[in-house]
């Protein structure tokens, strides 16, 4: 399971979604009900995460960050842009879901067209149904096991295994395995710039 500590980081400082995705709405002169129907999510919901009573799921993270019209790496903090960034281990930027955490590797490239993650799953189910984005995603396994659906085909990773693929393909991941998988997230930006900006269907 993901530990205490994982969780106790991910809300210390490090991220506070909520007020930033609200802060992101209130600029974009954006109502409550204007998000939701563009994120097509609940006038409720998007108000619970902005309160920071609810966390967001990755596919609800992409599509809040698809219909603020920014990155998902953006929902974690403003950084001024730099053309080299490093990120020590203690200084990941994290959001996390029951089961899942997700920590970014790094954000604040002047030109940015990758956002790489390190993703630590729990046994258990893909919460919600496949994504859709534009650009391309490498998966990367490093420890445990991570089952990949895109498209019709299903693949499964181990420790060492990568998948690169179109991420126009309809996809998902879980974890089959009985312990925690670790896998290298890495989503790509297509041929106009944008990283994972398109709506994740339903």
């Amino acid at each position: 399971m993901i530990g205490k500590e994982d969780i106790d980081r991910t809300n210390d400082g490090l991220v506070a979604l909520g007020p930033r995705i609200r802060a992101l709405r209130e600029d974009r002169r954006l109502s409550l009900r204007a998000l939701a129907v563009r994120c097509e999510l609940s006038t409720n919901a998007i108000s619970l995460i902005e309160r920071g009573e609810s966390s967001p799921t990755v596919s609800t993270l992409h599509r809040i960050a698809t219909a603020l019209g920014t990155r998902i790496t953006d929902l974690f903090e403003d950084r001024d842009e730099a053309a080299a960034v490093l990120t020590r281990r203690d200084e990941r930027l994290s959001s996390s879901t029951p089961g899942l955490l997700m920590e970014s590797l790094g954000i604040g490239l002047r030109g940015q067209r990758i956002e790489p993650f390190i993703v630590t799953l729990d046994p258990g189910p893909w919460p919600g149904d496949p994504v859709v984005h534009a650009g391309q995603e490498l998966a990367h396994c490093l420890d445990g096991r991570v089952e990949y659906s895109a498209g019709s085909a299903v693949y499964e990773l181990q420790a060492g295994d990568s998948l690169l693929f179109e991420a126009s393909l309809p996809h998902s991941f879980r974890n089959p395995g009985e312990t925690p998988a670790q896998f290298l997230l890495v989503l790509a930006a297509d041929e106009a710039g944008d990283i994972a900006r398109k709506r994740h269907l339903r």
